[in-house]
């Protein structure tokens, strides 16, 4: 990815509170934390294709309008 299209981060905001947020919950373990994300991310991806199901079956079904601008 290009510099421009990468999201600019400071030293000491929120994500690298939330990176050591993660590796502290792993008791400091690099490898723990890396397993512990993939699974979180491979749970959000199943919830994802989950709702995309509801929303097709609900936008089949009429329940929802397509946007006309």
């Amino acid at each position: 990815m290009s510099s421009s299209s990468q999201p600019k981060f400071k030293e000491g905001d929120e994500l690298e509170a939330a990176v050591d947020q993660a590796i502290s919950a792993c008791g400091g373990n690099m490898r723990a934390t890396v397993r512990a994300l993939i699974v979180a991310n491979e749970y959000l991806e199943s919830e994802l294709a989950e709702l995309m199901k509801a929303v097709s079956r609900a936008y089949a079904r009429g329940r929802f309008n397509s946007y006309s601008g």
